[in-house]
């Protein structure tokens, strides 16, 4: 199993950026990749972004494309997600996730979740 810890969230202003951290512990070995969901107030989950754990793969939401950029630090089983040009519709729990095994973005293809950061973009 694989433990995540994210940190990173915080208020900020429309415009702002943000860079959040994911740190995987556990049995690290497994991992095939990592990505980060983010989910609003009555809205469902949502894929922002993932990469591989090898070789820098990345995949981004249409959406997201663009402003927010994934990357890894494999010394240090770190990835982070750099948010720029914020807005309020970028506010959310920011969820970090990995995966054992390849597949799709949505929540289901994912097998270990974080605790989630809080991302509040004021207007």
């Amino acid at each position: 199993q694989v433990q995540l810890v994210e940190s990173g969230g915080g208020l900020v202003q429309a415009g702002d950026s943000l860079r959040l951290s994911c740190t995987a512990s556990g049995r690290t070995v497994s991992l095939y990749g990592m990505g980060w969901f983010r989910q609003a107030p009555g809205k469902e989950r949502e894929f922002v972004a993932t990469i591989s754990w090898s070789g820098s793969s990345t995949r981004y939401a249409d959406s997201m494309k663009g402003r927010f950029t994934i990357s890894r630090d494999n010394a240090k089983n770190t990835i982070y997600l750099q948010m720029n040009s914020l807005n309020p519709g970028d506010t959310a729990v920011y969820y970090c996730a990995a995966k054992r095994f390849g597949g799709g973005t949505t929540p289901s293809d994912f097998d270990s979740w974080g605790q989630g950061t809080q991302v509040t973009v004021s207007s």
